[in-house]
């Protein structure tokens, strides 16, 4: 047995957001591992009369320790996550689709802030060992260089300024209550499930041949950090004490996203047009992780670059294309 297997096995954790994108991923992994997983997901009927999720595969749910239906944003939360006996958290449930905080910002910025707070409140009168609370990359705002955790932060969007408000309100537990919370700030994360962002649409399109149509010159760069590897990220981090630290999880290397599509035309063979429309508002023009610290603190490092993640991308795209995007009559 491994020592992160070790690590894991028998361990308690909780999820929030555990059908998400990234905690689907992260949850198949910790069940893999042989951790007694909580699953905190959005209370949606059909979901709770069936336990049918969006993203976690039937095997994964039948691994599960427990199952929890839960509005993190609402007033049962803190008596409900308060009495679940975890060792370690992750905090990842979010309205993470940031053109939806251009139009409803005041619903995005009470989700996330209203649901980060209850589940920081919770902590603070269960105490779990360990709290990690998804930031995300988006806090920083443009960046003319690689950023450091010691970058300020300038959030460009609602969706950024929630994160940032979730961000700060974490740190402000860690030392007005000597909470062990660690903050984690994915750079933009693709891979299986993903639906949305630039990648999958991309992956999307061009499967059908359809044009691909980039916001604005399409110079702006992104920090692309598959999902497997961002999973690492959270896994590594987590078996660190919880001192309220910042970490980035990115790569170190960024790319324009008029090259990404240029990639994914190559790389699927299409006859997808690349075209250009308006850009758009509060787009962030560059964003380059330094993912010094992590790296030197845990050692951990990206295993995927851009062509290895968009093949595996790619491959679970082709199978779930239609379902996903079902081809208009």
């Amino acid at each position: 047995m491994s020592s992160i297997e070790r690590y894991w096995t028998g361990r308690p954790v909780l999820i929030t957001g555990a059908d998400g994108f990234i905690g689907s991923h992260l949850t198949e992994a910790l069940v893999r591992l042989g951790a007694e997983v909580t699953a905190v997901v959005r209370r949606v009927s059909a979901a709770q009369v069936t336990n049918r999720l969006r993203n976690l595969p039937p095997s994964a749910v039948n691994s599960l320790h427990r199952l929890v239906h839960l509005d993190l944003a609402g007033p049962s939360a803190v008596p409900v996550l308060s009495g679940i006996e975890a060792a370690t958290w992750f905090h990842l449930a979010a309205d993470a689709y940031v053109p939806a905080s251009l139009d409803q910002p005041a619903s995005v910025v009470q989700t996330n802030v209203a649901s980060t707070l209850n589940v920081l409140e919770a902590a603070r009168l269960n105490g779990p060992e360990h709290l990690l609370v998804t930031s995300s990359s988006e806090v920083y705002g443009t960046q003319p260089d690689a950023i450091t955790e010691q970058h300020p932060l300038m959030p460009a969007t609602p969706y950024a300024a929630s994160k940032v408000a979730c961000d700060r309100l974490a740190w402000s537990y860690a030392h007005t209550y000597d909470m062990p919370v660690t903050i984690v700030r994915p750079f933009n994360c693709y891979g299986p499930r993903h639906v949305y962002d630039a990648v999958p649409i991309f992956l999307a399109k061009a499967l059908r041949n359809e044009p691909i149509t980039i916001n604005g010159t399409g110079e702006q760069t992104r920090d692309l950090t598959y999902v497997a590897d961002t999973v690492e990220g959270f896994l590594t981090l987590a078996q660190l004490s919880g001192t309220g630290e910042a970490y980035n999880v990115g790569t170190g290397v960024d790319h324009t996203i008029v090259d990404v599509a240029h990639l994914v035309v190559e790389l699927t063979d299409s006859r997808s047009e690349i075209l250009h429309g308006p850009p758009r508002a509060g787009e962030v023009a560059k964003l380059q992780a330094d993912p010094t610290k992590i790296r030197q603190i845990t050692g951990w490092a990206p295993k995927f670059d851009l062509a290895a993640g968009l093949a595996g991308n790619l491959e679970w795209m082709r199978k779930n294309v239609e379902r996903i995007w079902p081809a208009r009559s």
